[in-house]
């Protein structure tokens, strides 16, 4: 009934939608089809949403969203740090997902402006944020799109502190008060593909690159 009920909302606003009832179709069908987002719940019968969400992004950098209930946080953790990018929870919403997913894919579209200053250097690592590649000891990183966001946030302002507030609203378009976790999970990850001491946790505040 959620599966159909999504698939209603989304295809109201314009979307082309497929769906599947448990993560191996599902699997098939995001190789078959090449989405532009993938919206998975958690608890999916055969590959679960969070081993599915893995799956996913060790072939694809596309955007994914999972679904889950409120009292699973220990499962929306693991999704996260499997790969997905955002979440929302059961029950939820219509106009809510749909922001979702708008936040989701507009990210992932390519600047319309490329940024002034073509390469930022911080130590060994390089960023350019008009290419949006990163290098680490002059070999390439591979980062998600919200991971690549998230270094874009930290680069234009080097040792200063950004709160988990501050960096929901930039990144995940969140307008109204969002789950920090999300952001602690993918500081995580960004500090294991560029170096866990580049980034500093600033106790009670939020984080900071060092400059």
């Amino acid at each position: 009934m959620i599966r159909e009920a999504t698939r209603l909302t989304l295809e109201q606003r314009g979307y082309t939608v497929r769906t599947a009832a448990d993560g191996v179709t599902g699997l098939a069908l995001f190789r078959e089809r090449h989405p532009d987002v993938a919206v998975l719940d958690i608890m999916l019968p055969g590959l679960n949403g969070v081993s599915l969400a893995g799956r996913i992004r060790e072939e694809s950098g596309v955007p994914v969203l999972l679904i889950s209930a409120r009292n699973d946080p220990v499962d929306v953790v693991m999704g996260l740090e499997a790969g997905a990018d955002d979440y929302v929870t059961k029950p939820f919403d219509g106009p809510v997902l749909v922001a979702r997913i708008r936040a989701l894919l507009r990210h992932a579209a390519p600047p319309e402006q490329p940024a002034q200053n073509p390469r930022l250097r911080f130590g060994d690592l390089v960023f350019c944020p008009e290419s949006l590649t990163v290098e680490r000891d002059g070999k390439p990183l591979t980062l998600t799109t919200t991971e690549l966001r998230l270094l874009s946030e930290f680069a234009a302002a080097p040792g200063m502190v950004l709160s988990r507030d501050l960096l929901l609203e930039r990144v995940w378009d969140y307008a109204w008060s969002g789950d920090t976790r999300v952001v602690d999970v993918h500081v995580q990850r960004l500090r294991s593909k560029i170096g866990r001491d580049r980034i500093e946790t600033v106790r009670g505040f939020g984080y900071k690159l060092r400059p």
